[in-house]
């Protein structure tokens, strides 16, 4: 079972109305190619199913996704307690720098518009975040050794 907020949920919800216009706009491409005639050497009708293909493997990975989803709510949570769906302001004590991240129930690629960084809850930094207070400084495992983090705000 995926463990996710009710934004991301409602973001994958988007995603998947999305990709059902996508596979909408191909398959009308798909009979545009083919009432042209010979499908053996028509590249537009055979990159147009590859196409479809693509899509109804992304539909078909969200539709499971939504399925085994456990939406949880931050609502009971208290305020300097971070736990998923908050993005968190973090001091990496080894070079006193600042980062962003987002506690997120699924792992998803950062936005390149966005300085904040994803972390999926099962992580090892999403596991030491969960449940974690303001104030705190919190240890991370990492294959390069062990990191440490002053939480110093949760920001959302």
């Amino acid at each position: 079972m995926q463990f996710m907020s009710a934004d991301e949920k409602a973001a994958l919800e988007r995603k998947r109305e999305e990709l059902y216009q996508l596979k909408v706009d191909v398959q009308e491409r798909i009979r545009k190619a083919a009432a042209m005639g010979d499908l053996s050497e028509n590249a537009e009708y055979h990159f147009a199913k590859e196409e479809n293909r693509a899509v109804e493997r992304q539909i078909a990975d969200l539709e499971s996704k939504l399925r085994n989803a456990a939406i949880v709510s931050n609502d009971d949570v208290p305020e300097d307690v971070v736990f998923l769906g908050h993005t968190v302001k973090l001091l990496d004590l080894s070079d006193d720098t600042e980062q962003l991240v987002r506690l997120v129930g699924e792992a998803v690629p950062p936005s390149a518009d966005s300085d904040i960084l994803p972390v999926s809850a099962s992580s090892p930094m999403g596991d030491a975040l969960m449940k974690a207070r303001v104030g705190e400084t919190i240890r991370v495992k990492a294959p390069r050794g062990t990191m440490e983090f002053k939480i110093l705000e949760i920001v959302e």
